[in-house]
């Protein structure tokens, strides 16, 4: 009788295959807490912004004729790069000038379900595409959503 030594053809496959499911695993896993680490630094971002607008503001007791442009040039934020999403973004004074929103544009529909349900403390309130709300079905399935975070 004669003996074999080695792996037989079907053995290796499903190592290869067992070896795939588990990379295919790993790359979801990585790419979830990606992005769940990026909209919480946006966040965190947002609420710096917040913060440095009011203080540079709030002696004034009118935020109309805030913009990204003037916060720079202030001083309370470093660069106009936003902080999630499209790059055209916005800091602009509310009508009665008692509050001013941050505008975040072309986001994607699961960007934009993050931030109409995540509970921003710091906020007054959260507006999605021109609606005042608190979920997620005013999101548009194309990455055209605007999500304007209004801060008293």
């Amino acid at each position: 009788m004669k003996s074999e030594y080695g792996r037989s053809l079907i053995e290796m496959l499903g190592v290869l295959a067992i070896g795939g499911v588990m990379t295919a695993a790993a790359y979801g896993t990585y790419n979830m807490l990606r992005t769940s680490q990026i909209r919480n630094l946006a966040v965190s971002e947002m609420e710096q912004i917040a913060r440095n607008t009011k203080i540079l503001l709030e002696t004034r007791g009118d935020y109309s004729g805030v913009s990204v442009d003037y916060l720079v040039k202030s001083g309370a934020i470093t660069e106009t790069r936003a902080p999630i999403g499209g790059a055209d973004w916005s800091v602009t004074g509310g009508l009665n000038g008692k509050t001013f929103s941050i505008n975040l544009t072309n986001l994607s529909h699961s960007d934009c379900a993050f931030f109409a349900t995540k509970k921003i403390t710091w906020a007054k309130a959260v507006s999605v595409n021109g609606l005042e709300t608190s979920g997620a079905e005013s999101c548009l399935s194309a990455p055209k959503n605007l999500i304007s975070i209004i801060v008293e």
